[in-house]
């Protein structure tokens, strides 16, 4: 058992859980100092936290709240949102103990802002990418001219041929800008990235929707509507 300091209180747990799935922590390091009573000191909210864990942690948080609540035994309302307590104990009964205060580090370095914490504190929900059935009640909101979306090239032809379909998602996703498309298209293969032409589909009375974490959400994009460019290595 060991003493913890984060965030001006001081707690005792088990270093064996709590960080995610049993990560270790090395004693004598500059940001660990064991003292006689096998205590460590923690300068900040979670120092040891690299950048591994923490994608580990987001991984788990995802299929939660994404895909597969019932994994750990909670319940999403109708727009997503879960009781964080409850989610918290869940996930502990599970094997991944953590905290509020590791929650809310996850959620707040969570690069992409995938989810979303109620104004009250209480809940939380992912901000885009369910399979499961939900409302996530966002407003209809008017587009940019342009959006863009990333593909591994091997999907093109398809593509070309049926447009753009959500699959087992809500929607099609879309971004502002090309950039961060790349980096999710090349998790599949090698990415290309394509270019939609959202005011003219909106204009012809597709809806369009922006999540909370700034992606743009369609129930499907037709080929006409898609620009296909170069392919990027």
């Amino acid at each position: 058992m060991f003493g913890v300091w984060a965030i001006g209180r001081f707690f005792k747990v088990d270093l064996n859980y709590a960080l995610p799935l049993g990560y270790p922590i090395k004693q004598g390091s500059a940001k660990c100092k064991p003292s006689k009573r096998r205590t460590l000191l923690i300068l900040n909210c979670h120092p040891n936290m690299n950048e591994k864990q923490t994608k580990r942690i987001s991984k788990f948080l995802s299929l939660i709240l994404r895909h597969k609540p019932d994994s750990v035994g909670v319940e999403l309302d109708e727009n997503g949102w879960t009781d964080i307590n409850v989610l918290l104990e869940k996930m502990n009964v599970a094997g991944t103990k953590i905290d509020r205060t590791v929650l809310d580090y996850v959620v707040d370095t969570n690069p992409k802002k995938r989810f979303a914490i109620s104004d009250c504190g209480a809940k939380i929900r992912a901000s885009q990418g369910h399979s499961v059935e939900i409302d996530l009640a966002y407003e209809p909101a008017d587009p940019p001219q342009f959006l863009f979306h990333g593909t591994p090239q091997k999907i093109v032809p398809l593509i070309k041929a049926g447009g753009l379909k959500k699959m087992g998602r809500h929607h099609v996703h879309m971004n502002a800008e090309a950039e961060p498309c790349i980096e999710v298209a090349q998790r599949y293969g090698k990415p290309v990235v394509l270019k939609i032409a959202a005011a003219k589909m909106h204009n012809a009375g597709y809806e369009f929707f922006r999540s909370a974490n700034s992606v743009w959400l369609t129930d499907n994009v037709p080929p006409e509507f898609i620009e296909f460019q170069q392919d990027k290595d």
